[in-house]
């Protein structure tokens, strides 16, 4: 399978190259060149398999260059130590939906399905591909992102991690995860400015002729770990697929029965695999997109314009506190085919912060329906699925749970809706406890946690537990316009 650029370059590589660069060279997207084909029956002989075993299904049809081994190796060491759930991604019936817990991994956040498989894949790829230049891996994060990319590539060969975050645009325990991190290889800095600063900084240096000149002398090449990289969206398929065989498995749907999906929307990309999932073959009927206060995402695919000139807001809800949402430049390919058109509308956003692409408004909405919480109404939701089902959802998951309600009732559309649920409540203690009306006044991220497990009776996830002891081992922070001189240090170090 060869990919190439959304923005129209030349180069078609291979998967283990499109890995290791992470962006293509015209700072497009790496795109595959066809969709595989899952059959029905292929669908279906997923039920009995592990997830793992799930996995190495849908990653060879995309990773050819890969040997099945190595996949199997790669998988292996990405999902085999860390879990707390021998299904990984369990299916859990809350009231009358389904929700797909994403977070039993080391972070607690969905990002460990990707991002504990990403540097296996990419150190794999070195490998395959000769590369004796050290890969330096910049990573802009809303929260979650940063530490599941830290976990992954902590102490890597041949591999250095930079993350920046915005400066306060976090959750306590966000940061506290990140700032704790161990690891001889990894950076942590926060940027004076919100996430859009973050990942437009990265952005830059990633499209720096100067800056890549500077990081080869230095016997450095750039990559990424954010959802611009085709090794971070691949392994986010798998779990679609494995959602859909649990509900055969339970008999819930006969095989062909088609699923709609509601995910919690940033960067575009969680949804994006769904979509990708669904060209493959998987019986998916609608995608919801839900969206908190900064819902640019939620007005593009009802009106087909995009406009990140809004407020931005900072919500209870930070890992979708984004307003240039990266991986809708995919979709944008995938619904036109045209490259030159891509080029423009991404041109357009840089330059104008808009662009019109209503001509797609039927094709968006066949595949898509949209919707967004404020904090008021989300901590109305945890609240109201708490009081119903005794479930505690995180304040991203429940943006996603009343969305997809929402959708029900506007729609009368009744095909079993898969809630996508990214994160543990643990997380976001604060926010959870106040949507559940308990006083959190004076008391800090571990008493919190201490509280929300009495009220939710959730087992407190043991490497969340044990920041309270661990030493903070990274202070860093610059302003926007500081962000190249502090890669170059790390670079240097």
């Amino acid at each position: 399978m060869d990919y190439f650029s959304t923005r129209g370059a030349s180069e078609r590589v291979s998967s283990a190259a499109a890995i290791l660069k992470g962006l293509a060279s015209d700072g497009g997207l790496f795109v595959p060149a066809s969709f595989p084909q899952m059959t029905l029956a292929e669908i279906e002989a997923l039920v009995p398999l592990s997830y793992e075993e799930r996995a190495v299904r849908i990653l060879r049809l995309f990773l050819t260059d890969y040997t099945e081994a190595e996949l199997r190796g790669c998988v292996e060491r990405a999902y085999g130590r860390t879990f707390d759930d021998v299904r990984r991604a369990p299916v859990r019936t809350v009231g009358e939906l389904e929700v797909l817990e994403l977070w039993h991994g080391p972070t607690s956040a969905f990002k460990d399905m990707a991002l504990q498989l990403l540097p296996q894949l990419m150190s794999t790829a070195r490998v395959k591909e000769g590369e004796r230049d050290t890969i330096l891996i910049l990573v802009a994060t809303s929260g979650d992102t940063g530490k599941a990319a830290l976990e992954g590539f902590a102490d890597a060969e041949g591999i250095r991690i930079m993350v920046f975050y915005p400066n306060g645009g976090v959750s306590p325990v966000q940061r506290l995860q990140m700032v704790t991190q161990e690891g001889a290889n990894v950076s942590v800095v926060a940027v004076r400015g919100n996430f859009d600063d973050a990942q437009r900084g990265v952005k830059e240096i990633f499209g720096d002729a100067a800056m890549a000149k500077e990081l080869a002398a230095l016997h450095t090449k750039l990559s990424s770990a954010n959802s611009i990289n085709w090794g971070r969206l691949v392994p986010q398929i798998v779990y679609y697929f494995s959602a859909y065989a649990d509900l055969l498995a339970a008999g819930k749907i006969e095989v062909g029965d088609s699923v709609n999906f509601t995910v919690p929307t940033g960067n575009f990309g969680n949804i994006l695999a769904g979509y990708y999932a669904k060209r493959m073959g998987l019986p998916v009927g609608k995608l919801v997109c839900a969206s908190n206060a900064n819902n640019v995402l939620t007005d593009f695919l009802q009106t087909g314009i995009y406009d990140r000139k809004r407020d931005f807001y900072q919500t209870m809800s930070p890992s979708m506190d984004i307003l240039v949402s990266s991986n809708l430049e995919r979709l944008l390919y995938h619904l036109t085919e045209d490259t030159a058109q891509v080029a423009a509308w991404m041109q357009e956003l840089t330059e104008v912060g808009k662009y019109d692409a209503s001509a797609l408004l039927s094709a968006l909405r066949e595949n898509f329906w949209a919707a967004f919480a404020d904090d008021a109404a989300t901590e109305e939701e945890i609240r109201a699925v708490y009081e119903r089902t005794g479930y505690t959802l995180d304040t991203h998951t429940a943006v996603a749970y009343r969305a997809a309600e929402g959708y029900r009732r506007a729609t009368g559309d009744t095909r079993p809706m898969v809630v996508l649920s990214t994160a543990s409540p643990y997380k976001f203690g604060a926010s959870v406890l106040h949507a559940l009306g308990e006083d959190t006044a004076g008391l800090d991220e571990f008493a919190q946690m201490t509280l929300l497990k009495e009220k939710s009776g959730m087992k407190i996830p043991p490497r969340l537990e044990a920041l309270e002891k661990a030493p903070v081992r990274h202070e860093g922070i610059c302003e926007k316009s500081g962000m190249r001189a502090a890669v170059l240090s790390f670079a240097r170090s």
